[in-house]
């Protein structure tokens, strides 16, 4: 070969097991594969940055951590809360129906002790009306005034029953004495002390009556005794 033919070239001595070796690197790059790793090179491990950034981050965790655990305890104190208030609106809800009850029972019944006390004058004009001769110019004094007494009463709910000819009523009569007859069946109401009265239903005092009995064989009949019952 001339000087002039060699003239600008450029001449390297390259094995032939290297030229080989990056043929075979540009075909796998051509296929898409990954180049192989070069034997003996060290793995390099990446850790999370240890600076300012990682301490913010712990510092937000405890935060959250500590929002979360206010909010839980927040939400059970809401609960007991409303739980308590709750109850409380039962207890007054309660409270206003036992006070209605209680006001109830004062406008029905809270004359009762009164009409106690009246009872026995109520019972003395009875009396004198059943002792008055039918002539009596008196009787017919007794009687209004009576009436007058048992209308006002009325007016407060207050009614008088008697129990004369009626089945004798542990509930509403109470028996003072027996009376032997054969005249009324026994357990049959002949003789009546003193009325019985009720204020709103509810009976204030039972009826004294005297019951009739089976009289004995050689008894007379029409002898009272005393009841026993």
């Amino acid at each position: 070969m001339s000087d002039s033919e060699n003239k600008g070239g450029f001449q390297a001595d390259i094995p032939v097991d290297a030229v080989q070796e990056a043929l075979r690197s540009v075909e796998r790059i051509a296929k898409g594969e990954p180049p192989p790793a070069a034997e003996g090179a060290p793995e390099i491990a990446v850790e999370p940055p240890a600076g300012p950034d990682a301490a913010e981050v712990k510092k937000l965790a405890a935060q959250l951590e500590l929002s979360t655990t206010l909010g839980r305890e927040t939400q059970e104190k809401l609960k007991a809360e409303h739980e308590r208030c709750l109850r409380l609106a039962a207890d007054l809800e309660n409270y206003k129906k036992r006070a209605a009850r209680e006001r109830e029972e004062v406008l029905k019944f809270g004359i009762e002790k009164l009409l106690k006390d009246l009872l026995p004058v109520v019972d003395g004009l009875d009396r004198a009306l059943a002792a008055a001769a039918a002539d009596d110019p008196l009787r017919e004094g007794v009687k209004l005034v009576r009436a007058t007494l048992e209308q006002t009463l009325g007016r407060h709910g207050v009614t008088g029953f008697s129990a004369m000819g009626a089945k004798f009523d542990p509930a509403q009569h109470e028996a003072l004495l027996q009376v032997p007859t054969r005249d009324q069946p026994p357990g049959t109401v002949v003789l009546e002390h003193a009325r019985g009265f009720k204020l709103n239903d509810r009976l204030v005092r039972p009826a004294m009556v005297g019951v009739a009995v089976e009289p004995p064989s050689d008894a007379p009949a029409g002898a009272p005794t005393t009841s026993t019952t």
